[in-house]
């Protein structure tokens, strides 16, 4: 993904355009650009790749003054990292645009263009936004109307702001997948794809919604929704920071961030679906040749992150139907490893400097791979320079060290990687793909739905207060999910927890179970739920005390020494993402209640950039 920043005002905009882009760094990028139309009423711009910093020690050599703009931090998906394919895009001398998304027909678009005497100076998709508009305003004298027309014919996602030297009193924009928000000011308004850009010159906000178009003037705004009918969206005022480093309501930074899952999900699927599908290129430029190649997978992480690979290990096998290998990259450094041809390679890290993980990814530079990619929540990270390929989770900032939505954001990423190449491949039918693309689309509402449940587990708590150990079970994706819990609970809490695949207890575990031993199960509603009931009856005869989170319609219902939490019903393929939530829960009430340092447990560091 990528940044915009868009203004107009009475005053010089040019330095509020690189302060957005600078707070915006944080989502990854490789070149950035700003355009601006001048006081003699000229379109000029100035692009650079790497740091924004490159961009501004430009404009500070070479002033590029103005009261209307755009800018905009470009990561690679069509085209290379170059100036040339860095945003904004120019037709002619009079028109400049910028967009977040992928289109998924420019390539049509660009042949009737061309065929209309358009000339490319690009790779990229963005550059048949701007001549389209630019062939539209043949037709269509106002900017607004141009760009109602030309958005028809679009197919993909996108965030878009334009300007026009020609019409230099508005700023036009328009939202289709990728998010895009209005800062009012008193006299000025300003656009960009989150508000943390704005913060420094308003704390009033409109948030487009889908289909939305809207033009600003510097006293006013207009919307047009999908159909073209005028609209009014409600103005959202801030009261506090939006700094990640402010923990606002919360009483910690983790129960901050559990409750941010909602919105990072939303944030990481944004720009990354079609209308069916989902867009194998939001994984990089050369993703769909390379998609096409791989007969295996190797999936090397630490800790929470390789929990998240071994969710990836069963829906990649059983979805993309591709044999994968999860292993923690410590591990996998220090021992002789025998390549499959065509393998891909992936790390998995919050921070992208996880010091073993990036040791394992250099390692794989000297073998047989046929590339690397990284899911990663840092942009600028060595992880995601060095690999060939890069998805960003797009969490923002995570300041409790015991990892919450950089998790499920990492999960997400590996479902849009699974279904990327199940398309790809063809494992899967069109409808099931749509089937789970329309599901990840209303991923967010039921993790608000989970989150609703927070009394319910807080009172559940309560039972951990006094233990010593705990037995977490799962079966399925819901084991590696299990792993989870149990690792939140003893980073935090420091309980004593362990999990296991529930058909493994009378291998060894069931020899704990005991009333001083709470068990914590994990249960969808799918074909292992029959086989897991027995497992619970299993700690029961045992004297154990069951907490069990499962879904509604799986038929288990309360009884002595058990206490079933109903969960939202959800599509089993992903349904790790959602019983992640109720179980960082527990684990942050627990800690509570025993007074530890929820945010910074004892011997643990956020990032582990050593060995």
């Amino acid at each position: 993904m990528c940044g915009i920043v868009g203004a107009i005002a009475e005053r010089n905009v040019s330095a509020i355009l690189i302060e957005g882009l600078k707070r915006l760094e944080y989502r990854g990028y490789d070149s950035a650009g700003v355009a601006l139309i001048n006081t003699s009423g000229q379109l000029k711009r100035a692009r650079r790749t790497g740091k924004v910093a490159e961009l501004e020690g430009a404009l500070e050599a070479s002033p590029l003054p103005g009261s209307l703009g755009i800018a905009h931090t470009r990561w690679a998906t069509h085209g290379v990292p170059s100036e040339a394919n860095a945003h904004p895009h120019f037709s002619g001398d009079s028109l400049a645009v910028v967009h977040n998304g992928i289109i998924e027909n420019h390539e049509v678009l660009r042949d009737e263009l061309k065929a209309l005497g358009y000339v490319f100076t690009s790779q990229t998709d963005t550059e048949v936004i701007v001549h389209l508009l630019h062939h539209k305003l043949k037709q269509f004298d106002d900017l607004a109307d141009a760009l109602k027309a030309a958005v028809q014919e679009l197919h993909g996602a996108y965030g878009l702001a334009v300007i026009s030297a020609a019409q230099p009193d508005r700023l036009l924009a328009a939202r289709s997948g990728s998010p895009l928000v209005i800062g009012l000011g008193i006299g000025e308004n300003f656009l960009a794809s989150d508000p943390l850009a704005l913060r420094q010159v308003t704390d009033r906000f409109v948030y487009l919604e889908e289909g939305d178009i809207v033009e600003l003037r510097r006293e006013s705004l207009q919307l047009w929704d999908s159909q073209g009918e005028p609209v009014e969206r409600e103005t959202v005022q801030f009261k506090d920071s939006a700094e990640a480093a402010d923990k606002g309501q919360y009483r910690h930074y983790m129960l901050k961030e559990i409750h941010e899952q909602p919105a990072v999900v939303q944030r990481t699927l944004e720009g990354r679906l079609g209308q069916q599908q989902v867009l194998s290129s939001a994984f990089g430029a050369e993703a769909d040749a390379l998609f096409k190649q791989i007969k295996a997978v190797q999936i090397i992480a630490c800790g929470t992150s390789y929990h998240a690979g071994m969710v990836a290990r069963y829906w990649l096998e059983d979805l993309a139907k591709l044999p994968c290998q999860v292993e923690v990259a410590s591990e996998y450094r220090y021992r002789p490893v025998v390549v499959q041809d065509s393998t891909l390679f992936i790390t998995i890290s919050q921070s992208g400097e996880t010091a073993d993980t990036l040791a394992a990814l250099r390692m794989a530079k000297e073998l047989n791979y046929l590339a690397s990619l990284t899911i990663c929540n840092v942009g600028t990270s060595s992880l995601v320079r060095e690999s060939d390929l890069a998805l960003l989770t797009n969490a923002g900032p995570e300041i409790g060290v015991a990892s919450t939505k950089a998790f499920t954001t990492q999960l997400v990423g590996l479902q849009l990687l699974t279904l990327a190449l199940a398309q790809t491949r063809g494992t899967l039918s069109a409808a099931r793909v749509a089937e789970l693309v329309a599901g990840l689309r209303q991923l967010p509402n039921k993790l608000e739905e989970a989150l609703a449940m927070d009394t319910v587990v807080e009172q559940v708590s309560q039972r951990f207060a006094e233990k010593h150990h705990t037995l977490f079970l799962g079966r399925g994706t819901q084991y590696p999910v299990a792993m989870e819990g149990a690792l939140k609970l003893k980073e935090i809490s420091y309980i004593h927890a362990e999990a296991y695949p529930a058909g493994e207890l009378k291998h060894g575990p069931l020899a704990l179970v005991d009333s001083d031993m709470p068990v914590v199960t994990v249960a969808p509603n799918n074909e292992l739920v029959e086989k897991l009931k027995s497992n619970l009856q299993e700690v029961r005869a045992r004297g154990g005390e069951l907490i069990v989170f499962a879904d509604k319609q799986a038929g288990l219902h309360d009884e002595e020494g058990c206490s079933v939490i109903a969960m939202p019903h959800i599509d089993d393929i992903l349904a790790p993402i959602l019983y992640t939530v109720p179980l960082q829960l527990l684990s942050y009430h627990v800690a509570v209640l025993k007074g530890t340092d929820v945010d910074q447990p004892r011997n643990l560091a956020k990032s582990v950039t050593v060995e």
